[in-house]
């Protein structure tokens, strides 16, 4: 008797999916598996063949296919990933599209649309007030892979946004930092405890800082992506060590050496970093370092407590610590002098449901030098900078953040001029995978 088309079309679009699946895998259980199914829908065919099925019959078969089709293909090593095409490296994909809100309320910083505390308009220029600002330069997409092999996985992971500076100038001749254009995040490889590529420094402490819708995050902590080389040994005790060469600040001779330790526990974890490095401008060169601690203490379930201190001699970039003031040549021109940083951050964070959650941050920037020092004098920087947070981000349903903050913070230069800075800052984030 004929067999219905949908039914025999279902059965070759499922048979072929596992059968190609299993070929991927490479695995004699799974070829196994997929060899009893294959017999089994078989015996199907052979029955409808020789019945005429009801569609009662034809749903039940229809959804086997479906399962199988489902369970063959999607399904790869990491969560939410699938199977490459004739490997077995399994992929996936993931990002999310943001939006962000920004209204000022007392000072504009420049240069950036997110807080950017460090260059803060001085209150004696008359700063621009109640500026409004929406964008979507934060949004990402990214992907990352797994390859098994006999020493475990290979794991690369290459993402990107679209928040890089583009140096353009107006009609007057005025540069306007404009964040506009694609740039790379994170593009790295990582093999039985080795990771070359571009990721975050070493020198960074991600498990202790505090979430903030403002894109730039706290004052007072490390916050780069180097390109760098690095080893990671972890013991059965839980404890982690890491040694790295990362990429220096411009013009220097060798890289960045980094070294950091780890250890969580039930109620958090704590950290310990330390970093050299060598800063260039012309001829001259001198050589800095750095020291950093962090940690989190779970108070309750709910309610974790978290904070980082930084100290390091002051970098050309803000790479080795959010708000350090640049290298300056002294008085003389025949030394680089490098400020001598403090900053810290403490967050506070309460999960009250797994749709509603809230952070409050306070970050802090202090120069060692005092306002009549050689480096004061030629530096023109920042003696000390704070800044606050205050954000709730709500999860309606699954994949998508809406967000809240208040944003507070005060700057004070060498030469004792103040700039303040206050506003708001709403966001929607819709993620994939």
């Amino acid at each position: 008797m004929k067999v219905n088309k949908l039914v025999l079309s279902l059965l070759a679009a499922g048979l072929s999916a596992g059968i190609l699946s299993g070929a991927q895998a490479a695995d004699a259980d799974r070829i196994k598996a997929l060899e009893d199914q294959l017999q089994v829908l078989q015996q199907a065919i052979a029955e409808l063949k020789n019945s005429t099925p009801t569609k009662k019959e034809v749903a039940d078969l229809t959804d086997q296919v479906t399962l199988q089709g489902k369970e063959s293909v999607v399904l790869g090593d990491m969560p939410n990933s699938f199977r490459m095409p004739g490997s077995e490296t399994s992929v996936r994909v993931y990002g999310y599209a943001e939006a962000n809100l920004i209204k000022d309320f007392k000072g504009t910083a420049p240069s950036d649309m997110f807080t950017n505390l460090p260059e803060q308009q001085l209150n004696k220029s008359t700063p621009t007030e109640g500026k409004t600002a929406m964008t979507a330069q934060t949004s990402r997409f990214g992907f990352e892979t797994s390859t098994p092999t006999a020493l475990g996985p290979i794991h690369t992971q290459i993402e990107g946004d679209f928040y890089a500076y583009v140096n353009q100038k107006d009609s007057l001749g005025t540069t306007d930092n404009n964040r506009n254009r694609l740039r790379v995040r994170h593009a790295y490889g990582e093999y039985a405890g080795w990771l070359v590529g571009q990721t975050w420094s070493t020198f960074m402490d991600l498990d202790d800082g505090p979430e903030t819708a403002d894109f730039n995050g706290p004052i007072g902590m490390p916050s780069s992506r180097p390109v760098q080389i690095r080893y990671t040994y972890n013991t059965p005790t839980g404890a982690s060590f890491k040694v790295a060469l990362e990429n220096p600040s411009d013009g220097a001779n060798r890289p960045n050496l980094v070294l950091a330790a780890s250890k969580s526990f039930d109620w958090g974890g704590v950290n310990a970093r330390l970093i050299s490095h060598e800063q260039r401008s012309g001829l001259l060169s001198t050589t800095g370092t750095g020291f950093a601690v962090g940690g989190s203490y779970k108070i309750t379930g709910d309610l974790t407590l978290m904070g980082q201190y930084t100290s390091v001699d002051g970098d050309n970039d803000n790479a080795l610590m959010y708000g350090a003031n640049y290298p300056a040549t002294n008085t003389a021109g025949d030394a680089l002098l490098l400020d001598k940083s403090r900053g810290y951050v403490l967050g506070l964070t309460n999960v009250f449901s797994p749709q509603l959650r809230a952070t409050v941050a306070y970050g802090s920037v202090e120069s060692q030098y005092g306002a009549s020092e050689d480096y004061a004098l030629v530096s023109g920087g920042n003696k000390r900078l704070t800044q606050w947070h205050l954000n709730f981000f709500y999860t309606p349903i699954k994949n998508v953040d809406l967000g809240a903050e208040l944003i507070g913070g005060t700057r004070t230069t060498f030469g004792g001029d103040t700039g303040d800075m206050s506003r708001i800052n709403l966001l929607a984030r819709y993620g994939f995978n």
